[in-house]
């Protein structure tokens, strides 16, 4: 059968055969993210999202190519354009296809819909459930070829999103030789960009300078192996990872020049999602050179973008941009407004180290927010981003702990005055006393019960933090290491 770019020579052919060409050329151009090319492709058998397909009179196994095929685009366009409820549309279609596979027993067909099936819960910030749809595939998938180094790929990004960087760079390493001999370009440059992202994360974690030069490197090949398979799109997204790269090391001229150019790809291809990724790394690097007003005017339309695309993940981090923003211009209300946005938001979708980096970036940001607000927001932080494998973020979970412990003694002090005066108030010295509880069993936790430890991470002496849990705290006492009495001296 001829096929001359998206237009298809149906002469002397069945409608099953044409189906599958079809089916075929559109998934080959959604790896060049031919929007276009993709719908004329399809209009004879679906249109736009949202719609179903026209599979009447197609045989049963070509019908349920058809629903995979439809499904996997729906929701890469439903993610690229920030189209409502498109994930759960392509879900649904996919599922039907994973019916069908499964009724013949094509257990490879039904490994491989289940990873398009898995990419729509990751998108919706569904990780657990993505998670065990990935690996379950992969059990199957035992062929070395492009589908199963998709879904690898695809579970690395999900474990790099997750914030648990060396599993990803495990997953990465282990498989290298796979796609070194894989045939499509595309899916090769989107593995050697993804390396150089977890090496990236993983350099600042480890502040290891021989992970941005490997980063750097991996980002050259992704860059040639998209040049050749003409991909704008992807392009564009290794310009806004180099330009995040250079922002790191304050490098703030050259990442804006990559910046610019990746936003300008990003707007000529109507890539909303990408282009509002791209604004929040530029309001990121404006935050590093003091120029909050751009840097809030920036992030406010990459929120605004985003809130329509049903990306949550991405929502998150850039709402905790844009929060860092208004606090730093002085707008401290609107900033808790908008970091307790993040927090929910991660939340509702299981995305539990973003809305503990929320939390957080709350605490580090709001000097002047109620204690009950910032200690709420350590007890929330501190579980959730306790498992973290990132050294830097378990210092700046420890800086927060002693400034909410810090601003606890300082409000205790307030009520022990005032009570000399009014009288106790019994309610608040009980909240304060929670919350003083709560900290030090993190602490306490987080250094195996040494009292040395713990008053370390939470900027006090041993003897202060030895005296509060026997005086005020005594049901921690068995939550610290025995106390070890010394030797005396004998007299001589």
């Amino acid at each position: 059968m001829k096929i001359t770019s998206s237009q298809i020579d149906a002469s002397h052919v069945s409608a099953n055969e044409v189906a599958l060409v079809r089916c075929r050329k559109a998934l080959a151009l959604k790896d060049k993210s031919d929007y276009e090319g993709i719908r004329e492709v399809m209009r004879p058998l679906w249109s736009r999202v949202g719609d179903r397909p026209e599979i009447g009179g197609l045989h049963a196994s070509v019908s349920a190519e058809v629903l995979l095929c439809v499904g996997t685009l729906t929701g890469w366009i439903g993610s690229k354009e920030g189209i409502e409820r498109a994930q759960e549309v392509a879900k649904n279609l996919i599922s039907e296809s994973v019916s069908f596979y499964e009724s013949i027993g094509d257990k490879r067909k039904v490994a491989a819909a289940r990873v398009e099936l898995a990419i729509c819960y990751w998108r919706e910030g569904a990780l657990d459930e993505a998670r065990i749809m990935f690996n379950e595939a992969l059990q199957e998938l035992t062929t070395q070829g492009n589908t199963r180094a998709h879904a690898i790929l695809r579970l690395a990004i999900l474990e790099w999103s997750a914030s648990r960087n060396s599993e990803a760079l495990r997953i990465l390493t282990e498989n290298a030789f796979l796609f070194e001999k894989i045939s499509n370009v595309a899916l090769r440059g989107n593995y050697h960009n993804q390396f150089a992202m977890v090496l990236r994360s993983l350099a600042s974690r480890d502040n290891r300078d021989d992970y941005l030069q490997r980063a750097i490197c991996e980002y050259q090949e992704a860059d040639a192996n998209f040049k050749l398979a003409h991909n704008i799109v992807f392009r564009a997204n290794v310009k806004n990872n180099v330009g995040f790269l250079l922002y790191k090391t304050s490098r703030f001229k050259d990442a804006h020049k990559y910046l610019e150019e990746a936003r300008r790809l990003m707007t000529r291809l109507k890539d909303r999602v990408g282009a509002a990724q791209v604004d929040d790394t530029r309001a990121q690097v404006f935050l590093a050179e003091k120029k909050f007003a751009e840097a809030e005017r920036v992030a406010r339309s990459a929120v605004w973008s985003l809130e329509k695309s049903g990306r949550q993940c991405l929502l998150s981090d850039t709402l905790i941009t844009h929060g860092t923003a208004l606090a730093r211009m002085g707008q401290l209300e609107r900033a808790q407004a908008v970091f307790e946005r993040a927090v929910e938001v991660a939340h509702q979708v299981g995305a539990l180290n973003k809305a503990g980096l929320a939390a957080l970036t709350l605490i580090e940001e709001l000097d002047q927010a109620a204690t009950e607000t910032l200690c709420d927001a350590f007890d929330h932080a501190s579980e959730w981003l306790e498992d973290s494998q990132s050294e830097d973020l378990l210092r700046r979970v420890n800086k927060a702990a002693r400034k909410v412990f810090a601003k606890l003694h300082g409000d205790a002090d307030s009520e022990r005055a005032m009570e000399t005066l009014l009288g106790p108030s019994p309610n608040l010295h009980s909240q304060v006393l929670n919350y003083e509880r709560t900290l030090i069993r993190h602490a306490l936790a987080r250094a195996n019960g040494r009292v040395t430890r713990a008053a370390s991470l939470l900027g006090t002496s041993y003897q202060g933090l030895a005296y509060i849990i026997g005086s005020r705290h005594k049901d921690l006492l068995t939550e610290r290491s025995a106390v070890r009495p010394r030797a005396r001296k004998q007299k001589e």
